[in-house]
């Protein structure tokens, strides 16, 4: 039952990166896969036993992922507190350089999809 919701699942994510190289580059295909699977539960109207026990067993092991964050936090808690107005400086100026480097790497990127698509 937990490898035919898996495969399932794991079909899904392929069948979303597929897309995602044949057709819609900008977007990623795990989240073309979930869209994907919306859709067709959503036109079956109900959830499958397979899928739903593999996906409650991997949504029982997604805490785990916070778990090194708050571990970091709580060890440091005193050091954060210290240097609270240096930590948010840091935190906005990294936030603020990311989203211009990414805007602007993005628009290169489009740039160079749209000569070559010229060229062909």
């Amino acid at each position: 039952m937990l490898l035919r919701g898996l495969t399932w699942l794991v079909l899904f994510q392929l069948l979303g990166s597929a897309l995602t190289v044949l057709l819609l580059p900008m977007l990623p295909g795990p989240i073309i896969g979930l869209v994907l699977l919306f859709g067709f539960l959503l036109l079956r109207g109900e959830v499958g036993e397979p899928l739903t026990v593999a996906a409650s067993g991997l949504l029982r092991y997604l805490p785990l992922l916070l778990v090194p964050a708050a571990v970091g936090v709580m060890a440091y808690a005193a050091a954060i507190a210290a240097d609270f107005w240096a930590v948010v400086g840091a935190l906005v100026l990294s936030l603020i350089l990311s989203l211009a480097f990414t805007g602007w790497l993005m628009q290169r990127l489009i740039e160079r999809q749209a000569r070559r698509q010229e060229r062909s």
